[in-house]
């Protein structure tokens, strides 16, 4: 199978990328500084020879910047177009539990690129998944060049990268769904005890300084909107036991 992943030089596409071609698969690294296959989304520069001959594309790309609607949602316009024209079978689209309920940019941005792909001209499947391992200890790390981070209060249901990137192999491979697989962490727990779980494993001799989050977006994140009961595929890996594999 010829499988193309958009944003496949990223933490989780190039994840997909090792998963599906150890599995078989003739798979295509899609991104701006891929030494093969260059393509921009902004443009749709590089999409036509990209996507020549592919059964299934992964739409893996990302961008939290102001810029992200420029790339999520118009860039999945042009690469749902230029599939069609290739005529690619079935499309990956990778998204977030809960974003369509958080107030905050990025998250609606997420949403209305869920919604392109729903009414868009391919035949679609859909993997949503919690807050990555990777994302909470990046975030960690950055704020604690401070020697305080701050850490609001949100409910979190952190998932290990490489399970998720399982999930999206396995749904590639398979018949468009038209429906959402949800993809989540072992356990849920609050931001301050992930960054007190942190602290700990890491031996980081830092405060850690509380902060509020007001209005509908503290009321969101601490209503834990970012986390699912009942996920299609739940992690095995928790929060403590990846970070202790990592030191």
């Amino acid at each position: 199978m010829r499988i193309a992943i958009t944003g496949g030089t990223g933490t989780l596409g190039s994840l997909v990328a090792a998963e599906l071609t150890g599995r078989g698969n003739d798979v295509r690294v899609l991104s701006r500084s891929a030494p093969e296959y260059r393509v921009d989304l902004t443009t749709g520069a590089g999409l036509d020879r990209a996507l020549e001959g592919c059964d299934v594309v992964i739409d893996a790309s990302n961008n939290s910047s102001r810029h992200a609607a420029e790339i999520l949602v118009e860039g999945s316009r042009r690469l749902l177009a230029a599939e069609h024209t290739a005529g690619v079978s079935h499309h990956v689209c990778i998204s977030i539990v809960g974003c369509e309920q958080v107030p905050m940019s990025y998250f609606q941005v997420k949403a209305e690129q869920e919604r392109l792909t729903e009414q868009g001209p391919v035949p679609w499947s859909m993997v949503r998944a919690t807050q990555f391992h990777e994302l909470a200890l990046a975030t960690l790390t950055a704020a604690a060049r401070w020697g305080m981070p701050p850490v609001p209060r949100a409910r979190l249901q952190t998932v290990a990268c490489a399970e998720v990137a399982r999930v999206v192999a396995d749904v590639a491979e398979g018949t468009p769904q038209k429906e959402r697989v949800e993809v989540a962490g072992p356990e849920v727990a609050d931001a301050r005890d992930l960054a007190r779980t942190w602290r700990s494993v890491t031996g980081r001799r830092v405060a850690l300084v509380p902060v509020p989050v007001p209005g509908k977006l503290g009321r969101a994140l601490r209503a834990g909107v970012l986390t699912t009961d009942r996920p299609d595929v739940r992690g095995t890996v928790t929060f403590t036991d990846w970070l202790a594999a990592r030191q």
